[in-house]
C-alpha cells in the first residue's frame, strides 16, 4: 500500500436509503483524500462491515430498518473504540441530541449540510475533533440548561487552567492542539479534561463545551 493510500480517511456508509447512498458514495469518491471502503443499510451490516473492515470514520444515519444508529454506534465503538463515528440525519431534537452523546458519537450533522461542509466535518472528525451542527448545538445547550446548575456557578468550580483547557475543547481542538497550545502533554491535557469533566458532571466533550458556550453567551464566571 503506498502512502498516499495509507492516509486517505477511510470510510463505512451507512443509510437504509439506496438513493442516499448512491449521492454520498459520488461525493465522496470525488475526493481523493476520501475512500469509501464499504457500504450498509442495516444496523447489523454496519456492525459487520465495520468490525470486518476497520474504517477511520463511520457515516451514520440515524433511522435504519433492524434498530437505530444509536444501537450501531454503541456496538462498533465496543468492538472499534479508536473508529469514529458521524451521525449524518434528517431530524433533530433533543431526545435524539440527549441519546447521540450518550451512544458517544463524535458528530451530529443534519443532512441539509453542504458538500463542503460535510468534507470538511469527515476531515475534522477523523482528526479527533467532535462536530456539532449549529441547529444540535443549540439543544446541546438547552439539555444542559435543562439539567445542570446555572453556568457561571458551575464553570467557577474550574481552575484557571482548566478553564483554558475548556476554552480550546470548545472551538473543537483535539487533545493534541490544546496540548501544543498550552504547552502540556497530551496525557495532562486528558487530565485535566477529567477533572473537568467530574467537577461539571458530565460525561462527553459535547456536553462540556456546551456549558462553555452558555457562560460565553452570560458573561464570565465569578473569579
Amino acid at each position: 500500500m503506498t502512502t498516499a493510500a495509507k492516509s486517505r480517511v477511510r470510510i463505512v456508509l451507512v443509510d437504509d436509503s439506496e438513493v442516499v447512498r448512491l449521492g454520498l458514495r459520488a461525493l465522496l469518491g470525488a475526493e481523493p483524500a476520501l475512500h469509501l471502503v464499504g457500504e450498509t443499510g442495516t444496523v447489523a451490516g454496519a456492525v459487520e462491515t465495520c468490525t470486518r473492515l476497520k474504517p477511520d470514520v463511520v457515516l451514520l444515519d440515524l433511522r435504519l430498518p433492524d434498530g437505530s444508529g444509536f444501537d450501531a454506534c454503541r456496538q462498533i465503538l465496543h468492538r472499534l473504540p479508536d473508529t469514529r463515528v458521524l451521525v449524518l440525519t434528517s431530524v433533530v431534537d433533543e431526545a435524539l441530541v440527549d441519546e447521540a452523546i450518550r451512544a458517544g458519537v463524535h458528530g451530529y450533522l443534519l443532512k441539509e449540510i453542504d458538500r463542503r461542509g460535510l468534507l470538511q466535518a469527515i476531515f475534522d472528525v477523523a482528526a479527533g475533533k467532535s462536530i456539532l451542527d449549529p441547529a444540535v448545538t443549540a439543544r446541546v445547550i438547552q439539555l444542559v440548561r435543562d439539567r445542570s446548575s446555572p453556568a457561571q456557578e458551575t464553570l467557577a468550580l474550574l481552575s484557571p487552567q482548566e478553564r483554558r483547557v475548556l476554552a480550546l475543547i470548545a472551538e473543537g481542538r483535539t487533545n493534541k492542539e490544546v496540548g501544543n497550545e498550552l504547552g502540556l502533554a497530551e496525557k495532562t491535557v486528558k487530565n485535566y479534561l477529567s477533572s473537568v469533566f467530574e467537577k461539571l458532571q458530565v460525561s462527553r466533550r459535547a456536553q462540556a463545551a456546551a456549558l462553555f458556550a452558555r457562560e460565553s453567551r452570560s458573561g464570565p464566571a465569578r473569579p
